[in-house]
């Protein structure tokens, strides 16, 4: 079916009002809305470069995807300093956004949540409630193919500073991503707390779960006398008191 660019921004309005959302969890599992992927490539399509300069910053992109607006009534605090947040994204009431930072359009924020400084949030990630993403953190997007699901993470998750979840990796509830880890498609997790790896969801996706608390690690090659290690990131253990206090310490930045 053709798509308009009334669609287009009909869609995109939707998507800055929370009324529609790239991926939402339907009985307990992830399910993409293809056709608002598809709405948004579309809108990529239909767009010219054009000039969007503001004031000292020039910058040229699609007419399509200009910077999105906001109000005050809109319950966002965007902190001054270089920060940009495409149209089609959604941030809710009480979420906050540290210069500089980058949301792309189709991706989800939920309230309570702060974007920290050096963070990017690409098309169509979905950012649950109360989540702290640390400085200098990349949330990648998952924009093409329109069916794909996107990087999630759920709600009451802390991801640490210089950390990189990709390809649609799902990071569930409350789960604590330690400074430096990156979570791939590939990515093959170790969960030293059974002593076996984490396996993947029934759609094959790479799944950190519910409260563990990850860090960087490393196993070994198989059959290799030299010594060499690959890395892996390694969950040491499930949220706990210990890690509650830590994590809430954050609550103070808000």
């Amino acid at each position: 079916m053709e798509i308009s660019l009334t669609e287009v921004n009909r869609t995109l309005d939707a998507l800055e009002a929370g009324e529609l959302r790239v991926a939402e969890k339907v009985d307990g599992q992830w399910k993409v809305n293809t056709r608002v992927k598809e709405i948004i490539l579309a809108g990529f399509r239909m767009g010219v470069v054009a000039d969007m300069s503001q004031g000292q910053f020039p910058f040229f992109d699609k007419d399509s995807y200009p910077v999105r607006a906001f109000r005050k009534e809109d319950g966002v605090r965007i902190v001054p300093g270089g920060t940009s947040i495409r149209r089609g994204a959604y941030l809710a009431p009480g979420s906050i956004v540290m210069p500089p930072s980058y949301v792309n359009v189709g991706a989800y924020v939920g309230e309570g949540t702060m974007v920290d400084s050096h963070v990017t949030i690409g098309s169509c990630a979905q950012v649950g409630k109360h989540i702290h993403i640390s400085a200098a953190t990349q949330i990648g997007g998952v924009l093409e193919p329109a069916g794909a699901l996107p990087t999630i993470i759920e709600d009451g998750a802390f991801v640490g500073g210089n950390c990189g979840i990709y390809e649609g990796t799902i990071v569930e509830e409350g789960a604590v991503i330690a400074s430096g880890v990156v979570i791939t498609s590939s990515t093959a997790i170790y969960d030293a707390t059974a002593g076996d790896f984490v396996p993947r969801n029934a759609q094959g996706r790479v799944v950190v779960p519910r409260g563990a608390v990850v860090v960087s690690g490393s196993k070994p090659i198989a059959r290799d006398g030299r010594g060499v290690h690959l890395y892996c990131p390694v969950i040491v253990k499930y949220r706990d008191a210990k890690t509650e206090g830590s994590v809430h310490l954050e609550d103070l930045l808000r």
